[in-house]
């Protein structure tokens, strides 16, 4: 029996946290995380304010400042936070809304009957969360003012002056004690304020950095909504209808939209949102999206004769080439889910089944060439799934996807502890054995790739699974692919891409990116995915040797030492095992690039652009991007 240590237990040790002091004790139970994406955060609260105003119809305008000092600032021209005093709080209803957690205008008063926000806790926690916040309230022909200091009223709302306009504006700057950094960063808000405007058509947001030496801004409204969303996620890809399929429905309190488009590709993409919140984990609208979907199209393939009396086509066969964009809006949201953002409401199943069945039933009869041209092409998508579906149970067969064999050229690792493994992904065989010579064989394991791998974003299923690179990947890695996917059974933390730092370099890694963003999309999200950086140059003069990663560091070298020798490496090959260890692989002084998914639809846009059909839009954007291709951070 162990020994308990004596401590009491009464309700002298009970303590009771006031205000908001909860939230600055435990910040992530309210925001998530205190990182960069915890802080990105707060401006969301703050502008969800801003879009319940547009939501309930008052808002036409949201303005964001990153301001020179690092503070944020969001204004808008709604109706303004009622400045009123609340009898049994003796304070007016600004302070209690920006000091209570859980008042406002959305739990059942009547102020919104539908509001975003995914944890309703609103900018209560960001005053909270701020060294101070300042609202400005224009509104009954007044301006009122006040501030606050972590949270704590600094004095009472005073009146400061006349306005004939109405609206809220908060400015606020992050904790330094609470975050990790304050420096937020614009292209992150500005995804995901430019997904805001899609999906509330008519709305204009914009967003302006106005810190030194990082001067920009942008501006986003869209009369068409989702529509122009579909349109932007089509770019670049050979579409098959000539228009978007949009669809507007409002059943009792509850508001669909949904646009749709097919292209010749065959990759899903389907974005679903409630109440604004990206549903990622998908949901009630999303089931009964799909449902509704492959029940119209079975029905009309019977009608039009393209499927025989007794075939069927399966969901996945139906969806082969979509792009849909599905948005609801109603009271009540209920989400689940690891990260809650899975929409719940079984009632919204039904609803959305009902509207496509009948939306496209409709659509279908009123174009019935077109009809048949998307059921032909989900015929097709059936042959060549069920021929995927049997490369797939050969790859089980051969225990591929639970990575029972290893690929023979892989040269493993000895430690068996997945956190403490990583793998190379090589480019070409001399600088696979290179690094096999190089390595340090207790964690670090090598995979050597032969040319450039294949192009998911052209083939089917069946032929990438018959491809060689792909096949020794997969094994290597264990944790299969698409539905046979399992990160737990991942084999390393690190899946590191060294390739030369040339542009056939380049094109090997965005060939490997894209293949994990398609076919093991959490590796990325979850951070495991890295690039090696090897050195450009090596500048020698007598004894002395360095290694230059870019030109501006060649330079630098060259100013330092005066003459002096400099190699350029073409490729890894040209360096021995010592200093393709010393410089790219030794965890002592090697650089790694991680790659990340912050922005999913830009991704999306991306992968697209680089790797699809349009060999224009693809050199626009390697002119546009040429300083930075080499280094894609997704």
């Amino acid at each position: 029996m162990t020994e308990k240590t004596t401590k009491m237990y009464d309700q002298d040790t009970i303590q009771v946290l006031e205000g908001l002091e909860p939230v600055r004790l435990r910040p992530g139970m309210y925001i998530g995380s205190t990182d960069l994406k915890g802080l990105h955060h707060l401006v969301t609260e703050v502008v969800d304010n801003s879009i319940d105003e547009a939501l309930a119809g008052y808002c036409t305008h949201i303005e964001v400042f990153i301001q020179a000092d690092g503070s944020v600032m969001v204004q808008d021209d709604g109706r303004g936070i009622p400045t009123g005093i609340i009898e049994s709080e003796g304070k007016s209803a600004v302070e209690v809304v920006l000091t209570k957690l859980h008042a406002g205008g959305k739990f059942g008063g009547g102020g919104y009957s539908i509001s975003g926000g995914l944890h309703g806790v609103g900018i209560a926690v960001v005053n909270a969360l701020s060294e101070y916040l300042e609202v400005t309230i224009k509104q009954n022909g007044k301006l009122y003012w006040q501030r606050f200091d972590r949270g704590v009223t600094n004095e009472p709302l005073k009146i400061i002056g006349d306005t004939d306009e109405s609206g809220t504006q908060i400015m606020f700057f992050p904790d330094r004690a609470i975050f990790e950094s304050i420096t937020f960063n614009f292209d992150q808000m500005k995804s995901r304020l430019r997904e805001l405007a899609y999906l509330n058509k008519g709305l204009k947001i914009s967003i302006a950095d106005l810190r030194e030496g990082q001067e920009q801004q942008e501006s986003f409204m869209y009369e068409g909504g989702i529509i122009h969303f579909v349109e932007q996620l089509n770019k670049g890809k050979e579409t098959i209808l000539p228009n978007i399929i949009y669809i507007e429905e409002k059943i009792k309190d509850v508001e669909i939209e949904v646009a749709v488009q097919y292209n010749t590709g065959f990759s899903e993409t389907i974005y679903t949102y409630a109440n604004n919140i990206n549903t990622e984990e998908g949901g009630a609208h999303l089931d009964g999206f799909k449902n509704g979907l492959t029940r119209i199209v079975n029905e009309y393939g019977q009608r039009l004769k393209v499927l025989k009396e007794n075939e069927r086509l399966s969901g996945e066969d139906v969806r082969e080439g979509i792009v849909a964009v599905i948005s609801v809006k109603l009271p009540n949201p209920q989400f689940e889910g690891q990260t809650k953002t899975k929409l719940g409401n079984s009632e919204i199943r039904t609803m959305l089944n009902k509207v496509i069945n009948t939306k496209m039933g409709e659509f279908f009869e009123e174009n019935p060439k077109i009809a048949k041209e998307l059921i032909s092409k989900s015929v097709v998508a059936q042959r060549a799934r069920e021929a995927a579906r049997l490369a797939r149970e050969n790859f089980r067969r051969k225990g591929v996807f639970e990575g029972t064999s290893l690929p023979g050229k892989l040269a493993d690792c000895t430690d068996t502890n997945p956190e403490n493994c990583e793998i190379y992904l090589v480019e070409g065989d001399s600088a696979g054995g290179t690094a096999k010579m190089g390595r340090d064989r207790h964690f670090q394991a090598i995979l050597p790739l032969k040319g450039k791998i294949l192009n998911v974003e052209k083939a089917r299923l069946d032929r990438i699974l018959d491809n060689e690179e792909i096949k020794a990947m997969i094994k290597a890695f264990g944790c299969g692919c698409l539905d046979d996917f399992d990160i737990t059974k991942l084999r390393y933390d690190r899946i590191i891409c060294m390739t030369d730092a040339d542009v056939d370099g380049s094109h090997i890694r965005i060939l490997l990116l894209t293949f994990f963003f398609r076919f093991m999309r959490p590796l990325l999200e979850k951070g495991h995915i890295y690039s090696a950086l090897p050195p450009l140059y090596k500048v020698s003069k007598g004894k002395i040797e360095r290694y230059c990663y870019s030109d501006k560091e060649l330079l630098e070298a060259q100013a330092e030492f005066g003459k002096c020798d400099v190699q350029r490496y073409k490729g890894l090959g040209e360096m021995n095992a010592q200093q393709l260890y010393e410089t790219t692989m030794d965890p002592n002084t090697r650089t790694l690039k991680r790659f990340t998914i912050e922005d999913a639809v830009e991704a999306e846009e991306i992968f697209t652009t680089l790797m699809g059909e349009n060999p224009e839009l693809r050199r626009n954007f390697i002119e546009q991007n040429a300083t930075i291709i080499k280094e894609l951070d997704i």
